[in-house]
């Protein structure tokens, strides 16, 4: 079995990342660069990550967009240690039901101390499914946790996915290798350690763009092969430049995926570089709107004149999502006004010879 290899994400909450929209998660993910997502799937003997209202489960249609992307999904479960059969039948039931291609036990405080309990969970984990593939996700320096059983879990489980959280700090490298040592001088069986970081604020303290390159450069130097980091659903919404870093950070032997033409038309227009928009289209190009059509790149080129200088000067175009391959792409698009208002639309791209030869827009 293979570890999880390069960037992943710790989803917490499905409706709070991307609207909850399955399509736009995936989309999101695969520019990103991301090779697996970890979406939460039980809470002690609870199912998670369901419509409380329809009962319908939000992490298989997920799970399913992100496989078609190629992105691996697997599931974690917060235990407490307390009903641990019942504990081990909600991760097997979730197993069994969704399409995962891992299952991480997530044992923290409420754990420990609890090795009877622990074993029993984990016993009946691993009856019902011996081979397939489980990992640990604790503290980060077991030597300060040392009730924990981590001897039990690791025996268990196929990867240690320890959470190096450096809050309050910007030494993610030493606290890292830190964990690593301790792991291997102290617990055993060692098993290969795919670490999670740190992509969240609190009190007062953030990550820095240096501190997550720092991170991943030393994950890479240690030999692990991949990284985590917790979580989607708050760097998403507040740490948007941690997202960026971590989205153009690339991966040894895993290259981020090449932009996509729809994706080089709005970086030009963010940053209003009309000439390199124009470059993206043939020379007789065809735009076409409600109210007109124009053809050629002089016409377009005096049409996104005006719309970036005139009608929406200061705008940011955001395109949040697209689908299709070539010749056709289908994009849904937002662009967010000087004054905070929003407009939202979609737009349908032929190409031939990677050049943009017709453009239906509601622009």
């Amino acid at each position: 079995m293979a570890a999880p290899q390069g960037k992943g994400f710790y989803i917490w909450k499905i409706p709070s990342c991307e609207g909850g929209d399955p399509v736009k998660i995936a989309y999101t993910a695969h520019r990103a660069g991301l090779t697996h997502v970890l979406i939460k799937i039980a809470n002690g003997i609870y199912d998670y990550n369901y419509d409380t209202t329809t009962k319908a489960d939000l992490v298989g249609p997920l799970a399913e967009k992100l496989l078609e992307k190629g992105i691996k999904v697997w599931g974690w479960h917060y235990i407490f240690g307390d009903l641990p059969k019942e504990e081990a039948k909600a991760a097997i039931r979730q197993i069994n039901k969704l399409p995962l291609d891992g299952y991480i036990i997530d044992a923290e405080g409420e754990c420990k101390g609890k090795y009877t309990p622990c074993r029993t969970f984990l016993s009946e984990l691993r009856n019902a499914l011996p081979d397939f593939p489980m990992a640990l996700s604790s503290y980060r320096y077991p030597d300060y946790h040392n009730d924990l059983p981590w001897n039990d879990f690791l025996a268990k489980c196929d990867y240690n996915m320890p959470q190096v959280y450096w809050e309050q700090a910007h030494n993610p490298d030493e606290q890292l290798t830190k964990s690593l040592n301790q792991f291997k001088a102290n617990w055993s069986p060692f098993r290969p350690i795919i670490p999670t970081g740190a992509a969240y604020g609190g009190s007062g303290w953030y990550p820095t763009p240096e501190d997550i390159v720092k991170f991943m450069d030393k994950a890479v130097a240690l030999g692990m092969t991949g990284v985590n980091f917790w979580s989607w659903d708050y760097c998403r919404l507040k740490l948007p430049i941690i997202w960026e870093t971590i989205a153009n950070y690339e991966w040894p032997g895993i290259p981020n995926p090449a932009a996509d033409i729809t994706e080089s038309l709005f970086s030009a227009l963010n940053k209003a570089d009309i000439e390199a928009l124009i470059a993206l289209y043939a020379s007789d190009a065809i735009h076409i709107t409600a109210d007109r059509t124009i053809q050629g790149q002089n016409a377009l080129r005096s049409w996104y004149t005006q719309v970036l200088n005139t009608v929406y000067p200061g705008a940011v175009f955001s395109l949040t999502e697209f689908s299709g391959k070539d010749p056709t792409r289908y994009l849904s698009w937002k662009i967010t006004l000087s004054n905070g208002s929003e407009k939202t639309g979609s737009d349908t791209i032929g190409l031939s010879n990677n050049k943009i030869i017709y453009h239906y827009s509601t622009l």
